[in-house]
């Protein structure tokens, strides 16, 4: 069955723009190499949050669920930032950071690799 897309005359309206958030924002994380999360989680988070409350309070109990996550060190951890290299200041807030609306975090633990070394 072939599909007709209607992009011309499409003129939906963007739900995800950040006006629609009151304030907060959409945050990717991508743990690479962690297969338990298939895809970049999201977060609604304030832009004025601390990237180190954004650990603990947001992404540390989003990671528990993975049998990994307890050996996770976070002053370990390489970041990527929007498909940069990125170090992040902890006490800075998430907008100082750099990280804006949908931007996507990686978040690189080269010492964990998942599913016992068998990750790709």
């Amino acid at each position: 069955m072939s599909v007709n897309a209607n992009y011309p005359n499409y003129r939906g309206p963007v739900r995800d723009r950040v006006e629609n958030f009151h304030g907060n924002q959409l945050v990717y994380v991508m743990w690479e190499r962690h297969l338990l999360f298939c895809a970049p989680l999201t977060f609604l988070a304030d832009p004025a949050m601390a990237f180190d409350a954004f650990l603990a309070e947001v992404l540390t109990p989003a990671l528990a669920p993975h049998p990994e996550s307890e050996a996770l060190d976070f002053a370990e951890a390489q970041w990527r930032l929007d498909g940069e290299d990125f170090t992040p200041r902890g006490d800075a807030s998430l907008a100082d950071n750099g990280i804006g609306h949908k931007s996507q975090l990686r978040l690189i633990t080269p010492r964990l690799s998942d599913l016992a070394d068998a990750a790709i």
